[in-house]
C-alpha cells in the first residue's frame, strides 16, 4: 500500500489577543488549513505548552477539522498582544521563549518529514535555537521532490540574515512580498537592481524552481527559469486580510501539486486570496465553485 504523504505547515502556533478577544493565529496552520480545502492530507506541526490555550488551540484545530501534530513542552502556548493606536493601527507584541520556539525534533514529526511532499515554513520560527534545528533537520530529511516553500515572513526583529540565508539555500519556492524585497535589497546589497532584477538574480543564485512576489493591490509575480506571470489583484470588498497570504500560498502550492501549470495556479491563488479577504477570519470555508477550479 501506497504511503500517505503529507503536506505540512511548519512552525508557530499562536493566538493574536485582540482588544476584542484572542483568535487562533500562525501562518504553518492557516497554510495548512487552504492547502487541505482542496483534498490534500495536510498536517500543522508546531509545539503547546501544558496550559488552557494549549487546550483551546487543539479545540479550534479539531473545529477546522485540522490535523496537527503539536507536542507539549514546558514553555507557555504562543501568544501575540496586539493593540490598536487611537486611528486603529495595530502594533504587535510576538511573545518570546514560548513554546513554538522550543518545538523538539520527535520521531513522529520525523516520520512525517520523510512522507512529506510539500512543507511550508517561515523565518520567525527560526528566532529561537530549537525550532531553528527542528526545522532545519525536517527540511533535510525530506524527500528529494518534496516542495519546499520558504514564506519568508519577516516579522519586527526576529529575524538575521544567517537564518534568511540557510533557509534560501533549502528552499525550492521563495515567497515574498515587496516590503520584504526592500530589506533583502538593502541586506544583499542589490542597490543596482530593480524588483524583477532582484527575484531573478535570487532566482538564478539559490536554483530556485519559483519565486512568488506579492505586492498588494498592486498585483503578485510568479518568476520561473524562463518564465513570469503576472496577475493583477481583483477588486472586492475587504471584510479583513487576516490570512490572505497563507490562502494564496497554500491554493498555490495545492494547485502545483495537482498538476496545473504556473500561470493557472497563479490565477487560482489570487482568486482563493482574493475570496478569503471577503469573508472574516483566516480560515473561512471555500464554496465548492473554488474548490472545483483545482
Amino acid at each position: 500500500m501506497e504511503q500517505k504523504r503529507f503536506v505540512v505547515g511548519l512552525g508557530e502556533a499562536l493566538w493574536d489577543v485582540l482588544p476584542e478577544g484572542k483568535k487562533l493565529g500562525g501562518a504553518p496552520a492557516n497554510f495548512a488549513y487552504h492547502a487541505g480545502q482542496f483534498g490534500l492530507p495536510t498536517v500543522a506541526i508546531s509545539a503547546l505548552g501544558q496550559d488552557d490555550l494549549a487546550e483551546e488551540t487543539i479545540e479550534a484545530l479539531k473545529e477546522h477539522h485540522l490535523n496537527y501534530l503539536m507536542p507539549r513542552v514546558a514553555y507557555p502556548t504562543g501568544t501575540v498582544q496586539v493593540t490598536l493606536s487611537g486611528d486603529g493601527i495595530p502594533a504587535y507584541e510576538i511573545k518570546e521563549n514560548v513554546a513554538w520556539d522550543n518545538i523538539p525534533y520527535t520521531p513522529e514529526i520525523a516520520e512525517i518529514a520523510r512522507q512529506c511532499r510539500a512543507v511550508c515554513f517561515g523565518s520567525l520560527a527560526q528566532r529561537n535555537v530549537t525550532s531553528w534545528a527542528t526545522i532545519r533537520q525536517f527540511l533535510d530529511n525530506t524527500p528529494e521532490d518534496c516542495l519546499k516553500i520558504f514564506d519568508i515572513n519577516l516579522r519586527q526583529q526576529f529575524y538575521t540574515k544567517d537564518v534568511i540565508e540557510e533557509s534560501l539555500k533549502r528552499c525550492n519556492i521563495l515567497k515574498i512580498n515587496d516590503e520584504e524585497l526592500v530589506v533583502i535589497k538593502r541586506m544583499y546589497g542589490y542597490d543596482d537592481l530593480d524588483m524583477r532584477g532582484i527575484c531573478e538574480k535570487m532566482l538564478a543564485e539559490y536554483k530556485l524552481k519559483m519565486l512568488v512576489l506579492t505586492c498588494g493591490t498592486n498585483g503578485s509575480y510568479v518568476f520561473a527559469p524562463g518564465l513570469t506571470s503576472f496577475q493583477e489583484t481583483p477588486k472586492v470588498t475587504v471584510a479583513d486580510t487576516v490570512g490572505a497570504g497563507d490562502s494564496f500560498t497554500g491554493s498555490f502550492c495545492a494547485a502545483i501539486l495537482n498538476g496545473k501549470p504556473l500561470e493557472a495556479a497563479h490565477r487560482i491563488a489570487v482568486e482563493v486570496s482574493a475570496y478569503v479577504c471577503t469573508q472574516n477570519g483566516a480560515m473561512p470555508k471555500y464554496p465548492d465553485t473554488l474548490i472545483a477550479k483545482i
